[in-house]
């Protein structure tokens, strides 16, 4: 019998052949005519480009070490650079998951080829704010990061000005914002239009869809990155389409499974520019990879979805 351990290796090795080529950073590059890419969008204010598949750790990453769940996350993460992947949020209020993501990095010498997006979480006061940031980087095993949030608008006007300082020091390249709650977007719109943050973070899926009426268009318009959570409403999408066949036309935009279709669904907004899931199962992970390659969603098959989750 296969052990677990030999499955998990195998299940990484094989989502490695993916039709997926490796990428480098922030430029994706088939290696021959026959790989494929994960598709990358850039960054409104300095044109980097990100692949649109990144990946969360809240909740799959607060493990323990030396356990099942974190040997199956060596395994998700193995499967995630090897398919493209480069960025990865977190935040030092998701328990252990910064600590977590910096050993899985070290271990794997993934470092240079990771994409880290922060949080200043939390907390209230710029000293607060960067002890927290210090503490950040030693769990992280970093001395910088890419993206420094403002998490949940909390304590905003100092937080920001703190990961505004850190940028300018060199200890961040972009600062955010963002939210996870439908009932908090106008809120978050208003933040953007009046501070211009280089990204925004907000949730948004087939059965949510207010970021749509304001922070999506202030967003292209203000030329600010958009990073979306929560495409699968922590998993309940699943369970509404538990019994449903994949829509007539999954195989013509690409589409073999529902996770695809959901973060298909989220990237079809074209003021987005990553979408962050988060899972813990290495076939999941190469999964979620997939919604990355071939066409976007049409008007029409984006109208489909939402009528068949409505």
């Amino acid at each position: 019998m296969q052990s677990r351990r030999s499955f998990l290796s195998s299940t990484s090795a094989a989502a490695a052949m993916l039709t997926l080529a490796p990428f480098d950073r922030g430029r994706a590059e088939a290696t021959s005519p026959g790989t494929r890419a994960l598709a990358t969008r850039a960054i409104p204010s300095t044109g980097e480009k990100l692949p649109v598949i990144g990946m969360g750790t809240s909740g799959s990453f607060e493990v323990g070490e030396n356990t099942p769940e974190y040997e199956a996350l060596q395994e998700v993460v193995k499967v995630f650079f090897a398919g493209g992947g480069t960025v990865i949020d977190t935040a030092p209020t998701y328990r252990n998951a910064e600590d977590v993501l910096g050993i899985l990095l070290a271990e794997q010498n993934l470092r240079p080829e990771a994409w880290i997006a922060t949080k200043l979480s939390g907390i209230r006061g710029r000293e607060a704010g960067l002890a927290q940031f210090k503490s950040t980087l030693a769990r992280l095993k970093t001395d910088k990061v890419e993206l420094l949030q403002v998490h949940n608008l909390g304590d905003l006007k100092t937080q920001l000005a703190v990961a505004r300082e850190l940028k300018a020091e060199g200890k961040t390249r972009y600062v955010g914002v963002t939210h996870y709650l439908e009932h908090a977007q106008d809120e978050l719109a208003d933040v953007v239009q009046a501070e211009k943050p280089d990204f925004l973070q907000i949730n948004y899926s087939v059965v949510t869809r207010g970021a749509e009426k304001r922070v999506f268009p202030l967003a292209k318009d203000l030329g600010v990155a958009v990073m979306i959570n929560r495409a699968f409403e922590d998993g309940k999408l699943f369970a509404q389409v538990k019994e449903k066949a994949l829509p007539p036309w999954a195989a013509e935009a690409g589409i073999t499974s529902w996770a695809q279709a959901f973060l298909k669904f989220a990237l079809s907004d074209p003021a987005v520019t990553v979408v962050i899931p988060a899972t813990g199962k290495p076939h999941r992970q190469a999964d979620n990879l997939k919604a990355g390659l071939g066409p976007n969603l049409t008007d029409e098959q984006r109208a489909s979805l939402i009528s068949l989750l409505a």
